[in-house]
This record gives structure tokens, C-alpha cells and sequence, in this order.
């Protein structure tokens, strides 16, 4: 078993704007929660949003099936529900209803007492030319940690 878990998500930070981020529970089954402690779920393609009670739920997240488990295992795509304070969740809510916000997970990991917690992340959408300019950045950063390298040798 893995010591430290954290996956992450890339393309959140590519494909938005971070505005405010959160640390929220999981809930979770016993397989599942076996399955992530060993490393095996992507959160690339997940998103969060709020159901009619407004509850907050993780919708396409992926954890594979346990390998050991029998006929009691988990479906991979469920709906996962998110745990945060109540305040919290109402500013979210407003949040996303009024100025058209979306909610997306940054990274999943287990904390030092064996949780599974989830970074999530009140995001904006990048326009195309914000994007483009993200790739210029880390091109020139790249480019210029490879110039000081050779330097320095």
C-alpha cells in the first residue's frame, strides 16, 4: 500500500480560473475508500454539483473496482456526496447560482488519520486566449530554467 495519496486533477488549472478553494469530505464505501488508499481513482473528467435538497455531490469521478472485494463492490461512476460546513455550502450555492461559477476537484487525498478528503475549487471557465497564454508562460519558464541550468554546468 501506498504511503501518500494525492491525485491530482491537471486540466483544472489549464481549463479554469481558480477563484476559492475548499477542503471537503468524502462519503464513501468500504471498497471504495480501499480502492483509493491504493491510488487507483482519476478525477480528470469530475465535476461537482449541488442535488434539490442542496447537498453537493462529485459526478464523474472514477474509482476502479477492489480487486479483492467479491460481489459487494462499488460501480466505478457513482455520485459521490461532499462534506463541507453548512455555511460553506450556502456560499457555494450563491456562488454558483448567481454569477455562473462552476465547482471542479483540484486533488483527492488521505489525510494522516486514513480519510479520503477532496480539494475542490470555485472556478471561473479560461477563454481560449487565457489558455494560450498559460502555454506561453510555462514555454518561456521551461525554456528559461533550461538556460539557467547550463549556465550553472
Amino acid at each position: 500500500m501506498q504511503k501518500n495519496i494525492n491525485i491530482k486533477n491537471k486540466k483544472a488549472r489549464f481549463e479554469y480560473e481558480i477563484l476559492d478553494t475548499y477542503i471537503a469530505g468524502i462519503v464513501l464505501a468500504g471498497t471504495e475508500i480501499k480502492s483509493i488508499r491504493l491510488g487507483k481513482a482519476s478525477i480528470t473528467e469530475s465535476f461537482c454539483e449541488f442535488n434539490s435538497q442542496g447537498e453537493l455531490f462529485v459526478i464523474n469521478m472514477n474509482v476502479d473496482p477492489y480487486g479483492h472485494a467479491s460481489h459487494f463492490n462499488h460501480s466505478p461512476k457513482a455520485e459521490r456526496k461532499l462534506l463541507l460546513n453548512k455555511n460553506e455550502l450556502r456560499k457555494l450555492y450563491k456562488e454558483v447560482k448567481s454569477s455562473g461559477l462552476t465547482i471542479v476537484p483540484l486533488n483527492l487525498f488521505v489525510n494522516d488519520r486514513g480519510l479520503a478528503k477532496m480539494k475542490v475549487a470555485l472556478a471561473r471557465g479560461k477563454k481560449l486566449y487565457d489558455k494560450r497564454e498559460t502555454m506561453k508562460e510555462r514555454d518561456s519558464k521551461r525554456n528559461l530554467d533550461r538556460i539557467k541550468k547550463n549556465f550553472n554546468n
